[in-house]
């Protein structure tokens, strides 16, 4: 007992509720229903309020989906005048 680690506080989302989550970050945003082309934390932390009424902050809803293998992932930024020809000739 001693040596052991505490439990911790359970997970607020059960097994249907983060495959639901899998699901909907694999098949991505409906733009017209959703209103966003891509998904942030605060758009599935918003979408898991709606279809689930559970409460989720973006940090855990961050610890959640990172444990369920996904990565934030962005495109890097460019610049507007970059001259792509000069890039792969480099």
């Amino acid at each position: 007992m001693i040596n052991g680690k505490a439990p911790g506080k359970p997970s607020l989302l059960n097994d249907d509720q983060r495959a639901a989550l899998a699901q909907a970050i694999e098949s991505g945003p409906t733009p017209y229903l959703d209103g966003v082309v891509r998904w942030r934390l605060c758009d599935l932390a918003r979408w898991l309020w709606e279809e689930f009424r559970v409460s989720v902050s973006e940090q855990t809803l961050g610890r959640e989906v990172r444990a369920m293998g996904y990565r934030k992932l962005s495109a890097r930024p460019r610049h507007h005048a970059q001259d792509t020809h000069a890039a792969e000739a480099f």
